[in-house]
């Protein structure tokens, strides 16, 4: 028993060393052939399944609704704020910035100062509304030598202009993305966000915790309570086109989005004409201003974002999801307190090793019990262990909104077969060279 052990240790060391070489040899990209393949299988996870397949129907947050501002100008948008302001919103958050690019304060590179009237509207809706949150945005101005791949780092924060920022609150609308995307019409895949951020010695909290500590603080403070660096969006579904004449746009909107509408949404120029269901449907609702296209059905990628919610899993070609809405998301996620938890990393390590040993001790013994059948079953376990494993992950998932990140567990077991054969071969050699020496020593 002890040796047997000693020698499933042994393997499982050895699986592990291998394990961090391709992990090296992926590093350095030297089978650029496959970097299609790679990207595409970067791109899906097996929880995207129960996100786009396997949950149940979700009801629509009647808490929230989306407003679509185009391309207004700021004139057209402080129309909007009169217009919903009228039915008291209990806040409103506006998914866009009110600045001149750059700092480039001059007529040519920043025409919206043109307009000084509009300006002042817009100052004095966000001013009248008197529940406001504009966006912010976190910036890196130090240059650092931070593994990218990780939390960037942050020393500053970008506001709209002082005109609007007096009476309103901030929050900052910053989405993690992976790739980390540079520019709107960037492939931006977003799973996670980051919920608060300390620049200098004051912790700023993101556009959709402002927006909840407004409507609701006690769930918002006990969300801020898990004080986890990223939380993972628990996505439940995207925007509900409230036009019955636009049938054909939510259609084209379920073809990329594979998961029942959630939240309500007016276009531009519904609100502007009044065409909403209730004389109540703003009222004590959050209400969340952002772009939407330029109109509902729109084709563009800015600032819209590849989900777990895409109905193709892998190799994807569309983003499905408007930046406004995975605002939303996260804020539904916060006020029905429907959190993912994860294992932590010793946790996975954990589990690989002892699946990883476990599985190494079975194939010795059915190497040395049963050697004629040791490539079948020995096949037969492995393939039985990533059916079990990826199992779990999707109900984990599904029941729990658990996510069981078991990719390291996959990897072992995945290698445990050629990692035993290599390692079987170097141990008969070294068998062979030993028993063979005393004869030639004999002879001599």
């Amino acid at each position: 028993m002890k040796k047997l052990s000693l020698q499933g240790l042994a393997i499982t060391t050895f699986v592990f060393l291998m394990m961090l070489g391709v992990s090296k040899i992926a590093d350095l990209k030297l089978i650029s052939a496959f970097d299609g393949m790679s990207q595409a299988f970067k791109e899906f996870e097996i929880t995207d399944i129960v996100f786009s397949q396997l949950r149940d129907t979700p009801l629509v947050d009647q808490r929230i609704v989306v407003v679509n501002m185009g391309n207004l100008s700021r004139r057209e948008v402080a129309q909007q704020i009169n217009i919903i302001r009228q039915y008291k919103p209990k806040v409103i958050g506006i998914d866009s910035y009110f600045d001149c690019e750059g700092g480039l304060r001059d007529s040519i590179n920043c025409p919206q100062l043109l307009d000084t009237l509009g300006n002042l509207l817009l100052a004095y809706e966000i001013q009248e509304a008197g529940n406001v949150v504009l966006v912010s945005k976190l910036m890196q101005k130090t240059k650092t030598d931070l593994d990218k791949t990780l939390i960037d780092f942050y020393d500053s924060l970008e506001y709209s202009d002082s005109i609007f920022s007096t009476n309103a609150k901030y929050g900052f609308a910053n989405l993690v993305t992976n790739p980390p995307a540079a520019h709107q019409e960037d492939v931006k895949q977003c799973r996670s966000f980051i919920p608060k951020y300390k620049v200098g010695d004051k912790d700023h909290y993101a556009f959709a915790v402002q927006l909840c500590m407004a409507y609701d603080s006690a769930k918002t403070m006990r969300f801020l309570a898990r004080n986890k660096e990223e939380e993972i969006i628990n996505y439940r579904g995207n925007i509900e086109i409230q036009d019955i004449r636009l049938k054909s746009v939510r259609e084209k909107d379920t073809e990329t989005t594979n998961y029942p509408l959630m939240f309500y949404s007016i276009d531009v120029e519904q609100l502007a004409n009044g065409e909403f269901f209730k004389e109540d449907f703003f009222t004590d609702k959050i209400v969340i201003i952002g772009f939407l296209g330029a109109y509902f059905g729109e084709f563009t990628w800015s600032d819209k974002y590849f989900t777990p919610l895409n109905k193709k899993a892998a190799g994807r070609a569309n983003p499905d999801m408007f930046g406004v809405v995975v605002h939303a998301n996260i804020v539904a996620m916060i006020l029905n307190e429907d959190y993912v938890e994860e294992l932590p990393d010793w946790a996975q390590i954990a589990i690989a090793i002892i699946v990883c040993f476990f599985t190494v001790i079975s194939f010795i013994i059915i190497d040395k019990r049963l050697p004629m059948w040791f490539d079948t079953l020995s096949v037969t376990i492995q393939v039985i262990q990533i059916i079990i494993t990826s199992a779990i992950i999707v109900f984990a998932f599904k029941w729990f909104s658990m996510k069981l990140d078991l990719s390291l567990s996959l990897a072992a077991s995945a290698l445990v077969g050629p990692a035993y054969d290599i390692y079987k071969g170097f141990e008969n050699q070294i068998t062979a060279w030993v028993t063979k020496k005393p004869k030639e020593v004999l002879t001599e």
